[in-house]
């Protein structure tokens, strides 16, 4: 090959480069910095808070296509944890998650839009939850905090908050109710590393 042609080569793959297409961003949740917080009334005197404490999960993001992102979410139910040992077992058991039968809660989207409100990007993530046995739509509303590289410079980090409202009595726990609240009312705050 003449050196007119390799240097038209070069020039032909260059220009093939700038117009390829960015690729998806795939991120592991980072379960140290991503917390699944929920408040719950307690006879109309007081509200419960609790967590749970062991969450998984990937999401992925496309610059050029940010409606294309998704997210699965795999929450272990036993994790529940209401800083009283008593009743987290009591959760735990057949009259609430029963995670004897039922030991993880998920999420999996199947359609995100993403709007902007004023200064926030806002991903509307609608998907299917599935708690206690049973399957339902839900919407989550992610608020994306920022995005950049770890403390030691090392890795790129992107974080999300979200927070919604579910009647534990549309997925079968009915226990209770109403000295202790159907509504729950839960906070998701999310990271995740860029794999």
């Amino acid at each position: 090959m003449s050196r007119t042609a390799k240097l038209a080569l070069a020039f032909v793959l260059a220009i093939g480069s700038l117009h390829s297409p960015l690729r998806a961003d795939e991120f592991t949740v980072d379960p140290s910095h991503t917390s699944v917080i929920f408040g719950i009334s307690h006879l109309g005197y007081s509200f419960t808070y609790g967590r749970f404490n062991k969450v998984s999960g990937e999401f992925t993001l496309d610059p050029a296509k940010p409606d294309a992102a998704s997210f699965t979410l795999a929450i272990d139910a036993a994790s529940i944890d209401t800083n009283d040992a008593k009743r987290d077992d009591h959760l735990r058991g057949p009259d609430f998650l029963n995670t004897g039968e039922f030991p993880v809660i998920s999420f999996k989207s199947n359609k995100v839009v993403v709007e902007k409100k004023d200064d926030a990007t806002i991903y509307v993530v609608s998907g299917e939850l599935t708690m206690h046995g049973v399957t339902k739509p839900v919407t989550l509303n992610l608020q994306k905090l920022g995005e950049g590289p770890g403390p030691t410079g090392q890795g790129f980090h992107t974080g999300f908050n979200c927070q919604t409202k579910l009647n534990r009595s549309e997925w079968g726990m009915t226990k209770m109710v109403p000295h202790i609240g159907d509504e729950v009312a839960v906070t998701i705050s999310l990271e995740g590393s860029r794999k």
